[in-house]
């Protein structure tokens, strides 16, 4: 995953970095809450790990703005110093999804990561066909069907369809696309990631007229989104 860890404190930062690195998670640090809010603009992160008491702004604010003005649904975490229960119930009702307070037990904090995952990732992984609007995606074969016509995809456009389809309508930016589907290859250039998403549009007539839209935002990435009504993504049983 792609984790933002929001901390001034620069020893339990590199702290948090080396324990997620280690996991195999990526990492982008900030140690300034209004530096943070302008990142959350442009980036996308899959987890944010966020401190209460930051320069700029602090993380009850940085909560309530990204719920309720950006309307990010990004798993939030925070940890803090402050461990009373007046605390803890405003940090939640703020909408952070956990509270930890500090010291905090590394091998605690990556269950409770993965415990939060799984809740979020409910019904999307494992070896089910998951199914969003007329498309279904096999992930055991790496095929997605549309009706009987099986779509031909690379290794990479299937993970990238995958990727698109589970964020519907969710702005994805470059370098969060870059990294899950090449796994922070630095020699992949963002004209890789066009191509692809050229591609994939092409082969799953991602178009408006057939009721999908895969559009580039300026300066940050792509979006998918259906054109008409909603979809969710489902798993079938078996």
């Amino acid at each position: 995953m792609r984790i933002a860890v929001v901390d001034d404190d620069a020893d339990f930062a590199a702290f948090l970095n080396n324990l997620l690195v280690e996991a195999g998670h990526s990492v982008v640090g900030s140690g300034n809450g209004n530096t943070f809010m302008r990142l959350a603009k442009t980036e996308t992160f899959d987890l944010i790990l966020l401190d209460w008491n930051l320069p700029g702004r602090d993380g009850i604010d940085i909560v309530r703005n990204l719920r309720n003005d950006v309307r990010s649904d990004v798993p939030i975490i925070l940890l803090t110093l402050r461990s009373e229960a007046n605390d803890i119930v405003a940090g939640l009702e703020a909408g952070a999804d956990d509270y930890i307070a500090k010291p905090v037990d590394g091998r605690i904090l990556l269950a409770r990561i993965d415990a939060i995952m799984r809740r979020r990732n409910a019904g999307r992984n494992g070896d089910g066909v998951q199914t969003v609007g007329q498309f279904a995606f096999d992930s055991a074969q790496e095929i997605v069907r549309r009706g009987d016509q099986t779509m031909q995809l690379t290794s990479k456009e299937f993970q990238l369809a995958l990727v698109l389809f589970r964020n519907l309508s969710r702005p994805l930016s470059r370098a969060y696309l870059l990294e899950t589907i090449w796994n922070r290859n630095p020699d992949v250039q963002t004209r890789t990631l066009d191509s692809h998403v050229a591609r994939l549009r092409s082969k799953l007539d991602l178009r408006p007229q057939n009721g999908w839209r895969l559009s580039p935002i300026y300066s940050y990435g792509y979006r998918l989104e259906p054109v008409e009504g909603g979809a969710e993504m489902t798993e079938d049983a078996g």
